[in-house]
């Protein structure tokens, strides 16, 4: 098996108050992608599309995020957002298990176990969580919580947006086309099982 290496740069970018100072995979493995399109199997399409739902949902939630800071009367709206967040995270653990469990460990058979872009998007993964359960087990305390603190919450699902938007991306543009790329035709089939006939 090749040898791969990857490079990685410090991301600095205002618009993505979380990622400030992160480790965030930039390039691929040597000679896996150049800059043609790659076509995804059916597996990796089945990940691929399912972004966009998670996505529209992620921008509603930020757009709720925005108007709880906005009002003075936050209270009705950080219910609203609870149980909009609570909705999502069911939805976005679907996703990111299926990746973890079929995706990530297989790329690790050629990649290795700890080292490279897998290592980069599982902390992308138990970052945006991280976020979220936090604001999911603060909100349970609403009724406690002053009008500061629940702007401070809010924060929690801002952040959790931008991380997993630029996720969403490096998964789109790198990871994906990589594992195209990587993967023999019995592995794609496989995933395609996996990921495809899942209910």
């Amino acid at each position: 098996m090749a040898i791969t290496t990857f490079n990685y740069v410090r991301v600095y970018n205002n618009s993505y108050p979380m990622l400030k100072g992160e480790n965030v995979m930039q390039g691929c493995p040597s000679g896996l992608l150049g800059n043609e399109i790659v076509e995804l199997s059916e597996g990796l399409a089945q990940l691929k599309k399912e972004h966009p739902p998670l996505l529209a949902l992620l921008s509603d939630l930020l757009t709720l995020c925005k108007e709880v800071e906005a009002q003075d009367d936050k209270e009705k709206l950080f219910l609203q957002l609870a149980e909009d967040v609570k909705s999502f995270s069911e939805k976005l653990e679907y996703h990111s298990t299926r990746e973890e469990d079929y995706l990530f460990r297989k790329m690790e058979e050629y990649l290795g176990v700890g080292v490279g872009p897998i290592v980069v998007m599982e902390y992308e993964h138990e970052e945006a969580k991280r976020n979220i359960n936090q604001f999911l087990d603060n909100a349970k305390e609403k009724e406690q919580l002053s009008a500061d603190e629940i702007k401070e919450n809010v924060s929690l699902i801002i952040n959790a947006n931008y991380t997993l938007v630029n996720h969403f991306a490096k998964e789109e543009n790198v990871l994906y086309p990589m594992a195209e790329k990587m993967l023999s035709s019995e592995e794609k089939e496989e995933l395609k099982q996996k990921l495809c006939n899942e209910k």
